[in-house]
C-alpha cells in the first residue's frame, strides 16, 4: 500500500524579499519627509537581516511601515520578520535590525506535532531538522491536516511542499 506524504516548512523567498526591500528603498528616496536625513534600509541576504537606520523614533516607525507594506504586497508573511529593539547609532540616529525567521525550531515543531495528533487522524509526523514530514496511507487525511494548519493563526508562516 502506497504512503503519501508532504513536508511542512517555514521559508521566505529571498528574491521576493530582495525585491520588496528595493521597492521600499525607491519609496524612501521619493518621500519628502525623509529627504533631509540619513534614513536607510539595508538588506543583507547572507545574514538574512534587514537594518533600518533613521534620525528619530518617528522616522523609524515610518521606515518599518514602508518596509512592512512592501513586504506584504509581495505576499511574504510578516510573521517571518522579527523586529529587534531599536538601539542608538551614530550621531543620535536609531538603528533597528529585522531578522528573517527561516525554518521550524524544535519547540515549534513539537507544538505542530501536538496539533496534528490532536486531530485524531491516522497520520505519522517526523521532525527532520527544520521541517516536519507528515505521511499517511490516505490522501484525504493529509488534505485535512493541510486545511487545518492553514486555518490556524500560528506564530510562523507555514508552507507545504513535496506533496506526493
Amino acid at each position: 500500500m502506497a504512503n503519501f506524504s508532504f513536508d511542512i516548512v517555514s521559508e521566505v523567498d529571498l528574491q521576493e524579499m530582495d525585491n520588496a526591500v528595493n521597492q521600499a528603498n525607491k519609496e524612501l528616496a521619493q518621500r519628502f519627509d525623509f529627504k533631509d536625513g540619513k534614513s536607510s534600509i539595508v538588506y543583507d541576504r547572507k545574514e538574512k537581516k534587514i537594518t533600518l537606520i533613521a534620525n528619530d523614533d518617528f522616522k523609524l516607525r515610518g521606515l518599518t511601515d514602508i518596509l512592512s507594506t512592501r513586504i506584504a504586497k509581495r505576499n511574504i508573511s510578516l510573521k517571518a520578520l522579527k523586529f529587534n529593539n531599536p538601539e542608538k547609532a551614530f550621531e543620535g540616529h536609531l538603528r533597528q535590525t529585522v531578522e528573517l525567521c527561516m525554518g521550524i525550531d524544535k519547540e515549534k515543531a513539537k507544538e505542530l506535532r501536538g496539533i496534528i495528533k490532536g486531530l485524531g487522524l491516522k497520520v505519522q509526523t517526523q521532525i527532520e531538522g527544520e521541517k516536519i514530514k507528515v505521511s499517511s496511507p490516505k490522501k484525504d487525511e493529509l488534505q485535512i491536516v493541510i486545511a487545518h494548519l492553514r486555518g490556524l493563526d500560528f506564530s510562523l508562516p507555514l508552507s507545504f511542499c513535496n506533496y506526493r
